[in-house]
């Protein structure tokens, strides 16, 4: 799943332009991908466990957040994504609770808490809270309705 979601991600990043077919196609899947984010992220919390460091439905979830960030920042699927009922406040939510867990334990999400010395940061966490903040700042851009919901 990591892989496709890779895939997809390297599709999405082109300059190229894109085809009315393939942009109803990114759009159907910009569905999909928001609603697995939805239904999964709460598994990334798993991560703050060492036991749980290298959770499946954790790295698929993280990867997902790249995807949408990815798709959001574009205007045309942007304006799609900022209408998906329920994935505003799920990043927002998700974003609590990963600072809640962060407090509690060892911050694996952010890199300035993630860093112990000159070590090079490979946790795959690292950089998630940013991501959410990525997520809601671009869901956010020029629509009023989702600013008053923030």
């Amino acid at each position: 799943r990591v892989t496709l979601l890779d895939l997809i991600m390297a599709k999405i990043s082109e300059k190229n332009p894109v085809t009315p077919e393939e942009t109803m196609v990114f759009l159907r899947h910009a569905d999909f991908l928001a609603g697995c984010f939805q239904e999964k992220c709460q598994a990334v919390l798993k991560l703050t466990s060492a036991a749980d460091a290298k959770d499946e439905e954790a790295l698929v979830t993280i990867r997902l957040l790249d995807v949408l960030c990815e798709m959001t920042s574009n205007n045309g699927r942007l304006e799609h994504l900022q209408v998906v009922p329920g994935l505003l406040e799920t990043a927002i939510d998700t974003l609590r609770l990963t600072h809640l867990a962060g407090k509690q334990t060892v911050n694996i999400f952010t890199a300035t808490h993630a860093m112990t010395g000159q070590e090079e940061i490979s946790h795959p966490a690292v950089g998630f809270k940013s991501h959410l903040i990525r997520l809601i700042g671009n869901l956010c851009y020029k629509n009023k309705e989702n600013q008053d919901k923030v």
